[in-house]
């Protein structure tokens, strides 16, 4: 609750269709995004226990590590892409938002300096008012 940036994480017990349901009680009137990894299964393993008596070779250990290091850095880039795309997100409505308030502020300005240049008219402008006698 109230969080930008949480993960949870679940074992599911059986086999089937599962569904995700979520609430936008804290707040309706901002859009969320939210992002899913699924991760269904266990990798097999590299090199496949079956028919096996040693222990494992130090090549085959390393790579073994190796390939542990590389998921989680596959878990790391995944992360970093996200966080990268709500900042994208962000800048995009932000530069929305600043192009429209220029674009408002310009026809403010056209109009008060139009207005302006209507009032100076005004003062310097020759009224002729043309005088009637009454009662001649």
């Amino acid at each position: 609750m109230k969080k930008q940036y949480d993960s949870f994480t679940f074992t599911a017990s059986r086999n089937g269709t599962y569904k995700f349901c979520f609430s936008n009680e804290f707040s309706t009137f901002t859009h969320k995004t939210v992002y899913f990894d699924f991760q269904v299964g266990e990798d097999p393993p590299l090199f496949p226990s079956e028919n096996r008596v040693t222990a494992l070779t130090q090549m085959e250990s390393a790579c073994v590590s190796i390939h542990e290091a590389l998921k989680s850095v596959i878990d790391y880039q995944t992360h970093f892409r996200l966080r990268e795309a709500q900042g994208r997100s962000r800048a995009e409505d932000l530069n929305t938002r600043v192009a429209y308030w220029s674009i408002g502020e310009a026809i403010i300005l056209l109009v008060v300096s139009i207005g302006q240049v209507f009032l100076l008219k005004s003062f310097f402008s020759d009224k002729r008012t043309t005088a009637t006698r009454v009662g001649s």
